[in-house]
């Protein structure tokens, strides 16, 4: 009862904090997207780059600004990886293989963080902060660009323009992410997270149970840096391969709580973001409304399963500590595996796959959603207001009217780029998982056979195409089928939904709002945040239960 009661008051102080910091977050980030001065910092970096910070863009010309930054990172962290062997700082690590080192520049790349590796066996200091770290600042930065863009789109009155992305890429890092994840940073550090450069070295006397002796080799690094920004950006690629659950990385229950407000700070306030830049925050609170509903569901259905699991065993022990930290308990780390899934971060402070069959399914179904409770660092938001988009046609459909959302008209135009959209992921995720249960990929891949097997494959795919990152803790994906197709589907995953957001928001900055009359429905009440939670539960439902009902379904049932 005491864990119980433990897990529930760290929910509440981590609602208490969010709320606090909900408006001077949101409504800052606003006004650094609205600002029209620029920094001196910022215009040494356009003047680099050759880019106007001033001249607006359509939509068409903000996606190539996405793709070709993206394509560059892709290039340079490969041959970063490539190189690794003759760098300094590289640790005596060799250069990475071809198809690890295309897995890896596509992850960070796409704010996936999905490891085949073990970081701390795998990847020097240069690599590490050079590499890993500079995508965890500008792909978070990527995704809040498009989404404001998208807000901008909804903002704007025949015009078509959408802003700037290098301007909104630099502001994003420079403005945002860099000051708050120097912030956590020292935080972090002052609660045990080590920061350094130090070498490989011998550590300690390790006991078995029976005998004390031998020791362990580990390497230092800039770990606490690179763990405030993969947290707040919503990343989750770790230094060493247990990740949140490695005591350099995560050490007490307060940096674990903290790091869940890291991961949830930016994805819940950009709601405000949003509602300021709209000229409506009741608008911005109901998709945080409807965003808060998912997640405190979800998370309230993980401890119930995770604490209730019957069995003498998990009884005494007060709940399903299989695979979890003691450290954090059965409460910290639910809280912590739906803070992961439901945004793009990835980071794990427990083995997912350790958790009950049907605490696991809870974990894939946040990353099923689409990651919009409230999901990773702007890919949240700008996905959380397509559904909006589809949740009002329905409405419109219900009683006869063109639907309207912001004061534009959902016509044929704006259902088919929400269609492509929400079709992309699950399209991807069922036809890779059938194709590596159909074909002989190696045998040594899937160690644990049946649903849980079945699951672990799933959650991958899942996990590589909503560029979550988190993995099941089982499989073995370090081959060269499992990287190539889990590399594809990051980069599908993340590019092509992004075509078709920017594509929307070109299409509703082109229009004139029209004005709001007796039946339009309004938006910014209870009952539209009730519509739009049902519509995100019944459509992910709907495409995924018979995938879920093999896996992990099957797998619950049967315990």
């Amino acid at each position: 009862m005491g864990s119980v009661l433990a897990g529930v008051l760290q929910l509440v102080a981590l609602v208490g904090a969010l709320a606090l910091v909900h408006v001077p977050v949101g409504g800052y980030m606003a006004r650094v997207y609205s600002s029209t001065r620029h920094l001196r910092v910022e215009k040494w970096i356009y003047r680099g780059i050759g880019a106007d910070p001033d001249a607006p863009m359509r939509w068409p010309a903000y996606l190539r600004g996405v793709l070709a930054f993206s394509a560059v990172g892709v290039l340079f962290l490969y041959l970063l990886q490539r190189l690794q062997g003759v760098l300094p700082g590289s640790l005596r690590f060799s250069s990475v293989g071809p198809a690890q080192s295309f897995n890896t520049a596509v992850s960070f790349v796409t704010n996936t963080n999905w490891q085949s590796y073990y970081g701390e066996q795998t990847m020097g200091h240069v690599v590490q902060t050079a590499g890993l770290a500079v995508q965890n600042f500008v792909s978070a930065a990527v995704g809040m660009a498009v989404a404001v863009a998208l807000v901008r789109g909804f903002a704007g009155s025949r015009t078509g323009e959408l802003g700037n992305f290098w301007t909104d890429l630099v502001r994003g890092t420079l403005r945002i992410l860099v000051p708050m994840a120097a912030v956590a940073a020292v935080v972090l550090v002052a609660r045990g997270v080590i920061q350094n450069f130090s070498g490989i070295h011998e550590v300690g006397q390790f006991s078995n149970g029976h005998s004390t002796g031998g020791s362990r080799q580990w390497n230092g690094g800039a770990v606490a840096s690179q763990e405030a920004i993969k947290e707040l950006g919503t990343n989750g690629g770790g230094y060493f391969n247990a990740n949140s659950a490695h005591p350099f990385e995560n050490p007490t229950p307060f940096t674990n709580l903290f790091e869940v407000f890291l991961i949830l700070l930016i994805p819940f306030s950009l709601t405000r973001t949003f509602g300021v830049m709209v000229g409506s925050v009741r608008q911005g609170y109901a998709i945080l409304a409807t965003m808060v509903t998912v997640w405190l569901g979800f998370t309230a259905l993980m401890m119930w399963t995770e604490f209730a699991h019957h069995g003498p065993a998990l009884q005494a022990a007060g709940g399903a500590l299989e695979g979890k930290e003691t450290r954090f308990g059965v409460g910290g780390s639910s809280i912590f595996a739906v803070a992961t899934t439901l945004t793009s971060t990835g980071a794990v402070d427990s083995f997912h796959s350790s958790f009950t069959g049907l605490g696991g399914g809870i974990a894939m179904l946040g990353m099923m959603l689409g990651e919009i409770a409230p999901g990773g660092t702007g890919s949240g938001l700008y996905g959380m207001l397509i559904m909006a988009v589809i949740a009002v046609f329905i409405a419109g459909l219900m009683v006869g009217r063109t639907p309207e959302y912001l004061g534009k008209k959902i016509g044929t135009r704006e259902m088919k780029l929400a269609a492509c959209y929400i079709l992309i992921t699950p399209a991807l995720v069922l036809v890779l998982t059938a194709a590596s249960m159909a074909l002989p990929t190696p045998p040594h891949s899937v160690l644990n056979p049946g649903a849980h097997g079945f699951s672990e494959v799933l959650y991958a795919f899942t996990s590589a195409s909503n560029n979550n990152g988190s993995a099941f803790a089982g499989l073995n994906a370090n081959t060269d089928w499992f990287n190539t197709t889990t590399g594809l589907a990051m980069l599908l995953g993340r590019f092509l939904p992004m075509v078709f957001v920017l594509a929307l928001a070109g299409s509703l900055a082109g229009q004139r709002p029209v004005p709001v009359t007796a039946g339009t429905l309004r938006t910014e009440k209870p009952l539209f945040a009730g519509l739009l939670v049902g519509a995100v539960l019944i459509i992910t439902g709907l495409t995924y239960f018979p995938a879920l009902a093999l896996g992990p379904l099957a797998e619950g049932l049967a315990s």
